[in-house]
């Protein structure tokens, strides 16, 4: 008898989403930007991460109602939470870009697919402090000036 294991979680879990201020700034800082027309994705993929978090920021300037600002963040998260057993580890931020409520579910999705398409072959950045040294750095003359 031939049993198919089970399927990892689809669940969204407190410990894979972004939600301190300095979280977000360290993603900013240390992670590379994606860019889609209407959104932009900044992936921060880390070695020493366990799992793929998630942030998603919209601002009022995308859309001045509540309602299309929470339909985007509901659009991101449900991507997301499908498809985060495929992404490496490490820490994401979508930010929304003006423009964005105006495109139809199907579209926003389509954006911010190819986008996780994209994060999902960036390799680590190395953790600070672990660069090599710089070939010949000692075999450089001292200068006497």
């Amino acid at each position: 008898m031939n049993t198919i294991p089970p399927a990892p979680p689809k669940t969204f879990p407190p410990s894979a989403r972004l939600r301190v201020s300095a979280e977000f700034q360290a993603v900013f800082k240390g992670g590379r930007r994606l860019s889609s027309p209407q959104l932009r994705l900044h992936a921060h993929v880390r070695a020493d991460a366990s799992v793929p978090r998630l942030g998603v920021a919209v601002s009022k300037k995308v859309d001045k109602r509540a309602v299309g600002r929470n339909r985007i963040k509901r659009l991101a998260r449900e991507l997301f939470r499908g498809g985060r057993d495929q992404l490496p580890p490490g820490d994401y931020v979508l930010i929304a870009q003006p423009g964005a409520s105006q495109l139809s579910s199907d579209d926003l999705r389509a954006q911010f697919q190819q986008l996780l398409e994209r994060a999902r072959s960036l390799k680590p950045t190395p953790p600070p402090g672990t660069m090599p040294a710089t070939p010949g750095a000692s075999e450089r003359p001292a200068s006497d000036s």
